[in-house]
Formats: structure tokens, C-alpha cells, sequence
């Protein structure tokens, strides 16, 4: 009953921080500020009532549309919305089943509490991150560098907290600092490479095409990833973001646009960003488990 109730209060919870994200998105590319004015129509500029800020309802109740100017909202705020509720959720049913599932001392409680904590801080970023590079190619710095260091920090938590209950009870102290020294060595490497991965690829790009085919900003995705997931589901999370954005390149490639000439066609951007956040969602949640299932199946 606990792990129902407690799934759908985050799963409630996410719909609201999802509302919020949304009016970030909508007023963070125009330089706004996000607490003043109040919540309004782009086109007329009235104030929405309060009723018409319910997340995911009011959009449904008002079929998309605002009540006075019949302006349409978009698809992107009930989407925002539902994704971060459902990521939300999903950790929460996920915190439960480890304390429903396990004996473990009251210690080792806070383990994976940091753990689903973590995950929501980095869905509810992952779903701006992917959104605002879809919108406006943009990938801010001050949500991916604070991001990468929110990861660290919530990796080295989780090592602390599970080598002093595993490892303190033995009185292994300099055996428990050399293990946390390895484990921090290794997620930094990780961080480092993955950045390096972009930065590779975009340095070959320059070298062939003579411009700039991967922004910086992915790079610092990259990185953020690493600092959450580490490397090997980062890895994941690239290969998943590229074959996707191959997809949908291939899908442009093979549908050209009627509005646009050959040539602007051909130089249309897509947002490797977006692409990366949607692997980095995927990974987060079950790239463990794909991982592990693919070296079954390799034979190691």
C-alpha cells in the first residue's frame, strides 16, 4: 500500500515540477524571469486562472487551446509534463521495491533513497535539456556543468554510504579510503572520456567539412551523463542517441520538405542534444540490465 500511495504522490509530484519546467522552458530563451508575471497566453496575455494551471488536465479540458483567444498551447506542455510525472514515478515504485525486497540495517536506507532522489534530478534536467535543444539548439551551461557536479556528488554519497556500512563494520578504514579514491578516480575518468568522445568527433567533422558540426554544449551533456551514469551507460546513451538521430535523418533524407529549397534542405540542423537526453533517459533506467543482457549474449 506504501509503494502505491508513495508512486503516485512522485508520480503527482513530477506533474507539478513538470508544470513548472515548462515555464522555464517557455520564458528561459527570452531572457524572463520565472516568477514574475504570473502564468499567462503567449498571444493575449491574460492571466490564467488557477484552474487552468492544473497539470495535464487543464490542457486536456481545454483541448489545447487558451479560453479566450483560442490561441493553440502546444503539445510540448502536456508532454513535459506526463514525461517527468511518469520518470518520477517510476523512481519511486523502483525505492520501494528495494526496501520491500531487502533486510538491510536502517543505515542502508539512504542508499537508495540518494539513488531515486538522483534519478528524478536528473530525468526532470534530461527532459529540459532534450526540450530546449529541440526548440532552440540551445544547451545552457548553467544546467549542464551544475548538472555534471550534482552527478558527482550524488555518486560519491551513494560510495560513501555504502562503503561505511558494508566496509565500516570490519574497521577497514585505509582499505575504505582506497576503495573510495578508486571508485571517484574511475567516475572522473569516465566524465573526462566522454567529453573527449565529443570533442574527437567534432574535431574530425572540422577537419572534413571545414565547420562546426557538434556544438561544445554536447559535450558538457556528455559529461553530465558520465557524472550521473557513468561511462559504460553513457556509452549506451551515446550509441542510442546517435541511432536515433540517424533515423531521423535518414526519415528527413527521404521526405524532403516542400518549403524548403535543395540546399537549405540539405543544411538543416538536428539536435544531438535532445537525441543524447532521450538515450540518457533509456540508460538511466535500464541500461544496467542492456548492458549486462548484451555480454550474455557476446559470451563474456
Amino acid at each position: 500500500m506504501i509503494r502505491i500511495l508513495g508512486t503516485i504522490f512522485a508520480g503527482l509530484l513530477g506533474l507539478a515540477f513538470g508544470s513548472f519546467l515548462n515555464v522555464c522552458l517557455s520564458r528561459w530563451p527570452e531572457g524572463e524571469s520565472i516568477v514574475q508575471p504570473r502564468s499567462h497566453c503567449g498571444h493575449c496575455g491574460r492571466t490564467l486562472t488557477w484552474w487552468e494551471n492544473v497539470p495535464l488536465v487543464s490542457w486536456l479540458a481545454l483541448r489545447g487551446r487558451c479560453r479566450t483567444c483560442r490561441a493553440w498551447i502546444g503539445w510540448r506542455h502536456p508532454l513535459v509534463e506526463l514525461a517527468v510525472g511518469v520518470l518520477w514515478a517510476y523512481s519511486a515504485y523502483f525505492f520501494f521495491r528495494e526496501l520491500s525486497n531487502s533486510e538491510k540495517m536502517l543505515t542502508s536506507i539512504y542508499v537508495p533513497l540518494i539513488f531515486a532522489i538522483g534519478q528524478m534530478i536528473l530525468s526532470w534536467l534530461l527532459v529540459a535539456l532534450a526540450t530546449l535543444d529541440a526548440e532552440n539548439f540551445w544547451l545552457p551551461n548553467w544546467l549542464t556543468l551544475p548538472g555534471a557536479v550534482l552527478g558527482f556528488i550524488s555518486y560519491f554519497l551513494r560510495i560513501k554510504m555504502s562503503s561505511d556500512h558494508v566496509l565500516g563494520s570490519y574497521g577497514a578504514l585505509s582499505f575504505q579510503k582506497h576503495f573510495l579514491f578508486a571508485a571517484l578516480s574511475r567516475r572522473l575518468f569516465g566524465i573526462l572520456a566522454a567529453a573527449g568522445l565529443i570533442l574527437l568527433i567534432r574535431w574530425v567533422y572540422w577537419l572534413i567539412r571545414h565547420r562546426e558540426g557538434i556544438g561544445l554544449g554536447d559535450a558538457k551533456l556528455m559529461a553530465l551523463l558520465a557524472a550521473w551514469l557513468g561511462l559504460p551507460q553513457t556509452l549506451l546513451a551515446f550509441w542510442m542517441g546517435a541511432t536515433l538521430g540517424a533515423v531521423v535523418a535518414v526519415v528527413l533524407l527521404a521526405v524532403p520538405s516542400k518549403s524548403l529549397n535543395l540546399r537549405a534542405w540539405a543544411a538543416q540542423k538536428l539536435p544531438l542534444g535532445s537525441f543524447l537526453c532521450i538515450g540518457g533517459i533509456i540508460s538511466s533506467l535500464w541500461g544496467g540490465q542492456l548492458i549486462d543482457a548484451y555480454l550474455r549474449w557476446a559470451g563474456f
